[in-house]
């Protein structure tokens, strides 16, 4: 075989190197991220915070800390990859991520850890935007879908073993773990080559690459952007509000605890979200293959996810907690179309904007969480208790992100070789 055939062999095969290094990112991205929620309570009272009410207060303290520096780091990663690669923001942000984590295992202040988790959300931000440009940007139009799906099926189940770690090896240990997976990645670094897309945009001359306020400029471009953000918000509306609060929700519905048992645990709600999470996205991925059609594939899924959403509000009355948690991994398989959104993301705009897109708009959709907590608070207070407003803002989120996926254009087999 030639040289040129050997190329093309690389470049089709779905496994190859940028998928695999994109997706054990991945996978400590989500352990890092997914982490912290378990071992919050457990670090903070290490720390020496004490009672329930200082619990809940630094606690939302360190996640608003982690979300803006998400924030801020998907705006700052985005605008890098298009301006500097693709390969740049993936392996400085898995460094960034990996020393921020070593450092939270060292944590002796609730000052010291707020900034660490900053920093740490900084680093988060960037790994799967970047690794999803690059996965697309490196397989054929037809398997794209395939590509960005094991991405996000190998990534999400770092939440698994964060679950594990966090609750078997103590929470320094457990941050220690995470630094070190994630620096043993980097040695992957050298088997991963930059997009050949990316390069030709960048020797173009006159081409604006990542200037992310041209996305409120023009009318169009704007509308899909802000599209593309609104099809998110039902999963972290899932994952921030209905599992996050899931002891809240079981005390709401009667959950049936048996005398002796351990009460409801949102620990164990995030791990059997997650775990549902990692089939969801495989599904999703393949649906779309198969349907030829991202959008159709999504538009499936948003509907699956309210009918779980009706279940988990409505159908749970005096459940058992195994059926609870079984509802907990059934809502997490119908949210699991995340790869898929930002895939999405990634195909509706040039390469000179993609890695912006791509970073910016999971970690907007993540940071719809900061706006959703109030609104259930609202909704709770005024439409009749915590299961009347949580459907309420559910439906909202719902229905909004179904007009937002039937009024993009289809972006399956697109050609993604061209600028803004």
């Amino acid at each position: 075989m030639s040289s040129v055939q050997s190329a093309k062999s690389a470049k089709s095969a779905v496994l190859n190197a940028a998928v695999v290094v994109a997706a054990l990112g991945y996978f400590v991205d989500i352990y890092d991220l997914i982490l912290f929620s378990i071992v919050r309570v457990k670090s903070l009272g290490d720390l020496g915070v004490i009672g329930k009410a200082a619990l809940k207060a630094q606690g939302e303290y360190l996640i608003t800390m982690q979300m803006g520096g998400m924030l801020l780091g998907g705006i700052l990663w985005g605008v890098l990859g298009d301006k500097k690669g693709r390969l740049s923001v993936l392996f400085g942000s898995i460094l960034l991520y990996s020393l921020a984590n070593l450092a939270n295992g060292f944590v002796q202040t609730l000052d010291q850890y707020a900034w660490l988790r900053l920093v740490a959300g900084i680093g988060l931000a960037g790994e799967l935007g970047a690794g999803i440009t690059l996965v697309s940007e490196s397989l054929p139009p037809e398997k794209r879908g395939y590509g960005t799906m094991l991405v996000a099926t190998v990534g999400v189940s770092g939440a698994l073993l964060a679950y594990f770690v966090g609750e078997r090896l103590g929470w320094r240990n457990a941050y220690f773990v995470g630094g070190g997976l994630g620096l043993a990645l980097l040695g992957l670094r050298v088997s991963v080559f930059e997009s050949g897309m990316f390069r030709q945009a960048q020797a173009q001359v006159g081409v604006a690459r990542g200037n992310f306020l041209s996305l409120f400029t023009q009318p169009v471009r704007l509308g899909k952007y802000l599209r593309c953000l609104l099809i998110g918000v039902p999963l972290w509306f899932v994952v921030g509000i209905l599992i996050t609060f899931a002891p809240e929700f079981g005390e709401a519905l009667g959950v049936q605890v048996p005398a002796g048992a351990a009460p409801l645990s949102a620990g164990l709600a995030v791990f059997w979200c997650y775990f549902g999470l990692v089939f969801g996205d495989l599904a999703s991925g393949l649906l779309s293959q198969l349907l030829r059609s991202r959008n159709r594939a999504l538009q499936i899924f948003l509907v699956l996810c309210g009918g779980m959403v009706g279940v988990y509000l409505f159908g749970l009355k005096g459940a058992s907690p195994t059926v609870f948690y079984g509802v907990c991994f059934a809502l997490g398989l119908s949210v699991g179309f995340w790869a898929l959104f930002v895939t999405v993301a990634a195909e509706q705009f040039g390469t000179n904007l993609r890695a912006t897109v791509a970073t910016t708009a999971p970690n907007f959709a993540r940071g719809s969480v900061v706006l959703l907590v109030p609104a259930f608070r609202w909704a709770e207070a005024h439409l009749g208790g915590r299961l009347p407003g949580a459907a309420a803002l559910g439906a909202v989120a719902l229905l909004v992100a179904f007009w937002a996926v039937s009024t993009l254009p289809e972006s399956f087999g697109k050609d993604l070789d061209y600028v803004e």
